[in-house]
């Protein structure tokens, strides 16, 4: 895979599959199937500053599983794998 590296306090996703059955057992094709909130952290970016010049920590590294949030970051295709830039702001969580 190509090699992206994000700038300021982004970070970069690779969303987890979806779920390709419903809770009742019916298969969805992948049309009805919603975008997985559940990402692996790639990559960090290069960090910023406050407004006193110290340097801001990410509370995330890489590997991480996190929650992001549905609708947040910039989808791009590297190497024909779908890979989703967002602000280190649109990450709900770590999950565990």
């Amino acid at each position: 895979m190509a090699s992206i590296q994000p700038l300021g306090q982004r970070v970069l996703v690779k969303r987890l599959a979806a779920e390709a059955v419903s809770a009742g057992g019916i298969v969805l094709p992948d049309t009805a199937q919603e975008k997985p909130q559940e990402a692996e952290v790639l990559s960090l970016g290069t960090g910023g500053k406050d407004e006193d010049g110290k340097e801001i920590e990410f509370s995330v590294k890489v590997g991480d599983k996190v929650l992001i949030s549905k609708y947040g970051g910039t989808e791009v295709k590297v190497d024909g794998q779908e890979v989703l830039i967002l602000n280190e702001s649109d990450i709900l969580g770590i999950i565990s």
